[in-house]
């Protein structure tokens, strides 16, 4: 969580332009989804809205409420998450591409949890994204005889991503999809910085004496197209999109919210 915080801090710098397009009115409820340790939650403090902040790490939240005590924060999975009063909107930066496991699911639940003509602005990765960096941990992980790594992300293409939405019974209003070369300010090992903070989860399968030489490979197999003079770069490829629920639309067929209490 330091490392993330530290070396890679660029991803919640980044949120400043997901707001402004959000706009965010004075007393203005806003569920921030995927919050992580806040950052944009109190933003949109600062300019006026009623946030909460939900994200999937019990210690992110915990260091978000540290940081801002005067903030509603809670632990929710994106996937199942209910409230008991509905929401004017919901923002996500860089949290949707994780949720993997059903991201129908989650674009129903956020659905559920607004307003009629309520708000759904986000950023995540797009199809295509982080492609050289992935391409080395992949090529790396076949080199070292190792299984090729579950992929932890899901970056669907801009037409794909639309048509969730409006089959979930939004109107889709802006869908921007872009290439965004992000440097790696204070990763100073570069893809493999990234590998340990964003890949996690598949070099926890590594086995241990392999690591160090595996992203060290890494490294050697990005650097032709991502090191650069002046430092790495992340090759980020990002959708962006709001999306406004129908005034007049029905809850997805088979969907149907249990809320668990005001969080």
């Amino acid at each position: 969580m330091a490392t993330y915080d530290s070396a890679f801090g660029y991803v919640s710098a980044q949120g400043e332009p997901l707001i402004d397009l959000l706009d965010p009115q004075p007393g203005e409820k806003v569920i921030d989804l995927g919050c992580g340790a806040g950052l944009l939650t109190a933003e949109l403090h600062a300019r006026g809205a009623r946030p909460l902040g939900i994200d999937g790490s019990p210690h992110l939240i915990a260091q978000a409420t540290s940081q801002f005590p005067e903030l509603s924060f809670a632990v929710g999975d994106a996937h199942d998450f209910t409230v008991s009063d509905a929401y004017d909107a919901v923002i996500s930066m860089s949290a949707l591409h994780w949720m993997t496991r059903d991201p129908d699911a989650v674009i129903a639940h956020v659905y559920s949890a607004l307003r009629p003509g309520g708000r759904f602005v986000a950023e995540m990765g797009g199809a295509g994204n982080c492609a050289e960096l992935i391409a080395a941990m992949q090529t790396a992980w076949r080199e070292f005889g190792l299984t090729e790594p579950e992929l932890p992300w899901f970056f669907p293409t801009p037409a794909g991503y639309a048509t969730r939405l409006e089959e979930a019974g939004f109107t889709v209003r802006l869908l921007e999809y872009f290439d965004r070369p992000t440097r790696m300010t204070e990763g100073p090992d570069g893809a493999a910085d990234w590998v340990r903070v964003f890949a996690a989860e598949p070099l926890r399968d590594v086995p241990p004496p392999l690591v160090q030489p595996l992203l060290e490979r890494v490294n050697e197999l990005a650097a032709p197209a991502l090191r650069r003079e002046s430092g790495w770069v992340a090759d980020y490829v990002r959708l962006r999109f709001a999306a406004v629920r129908k005034a007049d639309s029905t809850p997805p067929p088979g969907f149907e919210a249990f809320p668990l209490g005001p969080f």
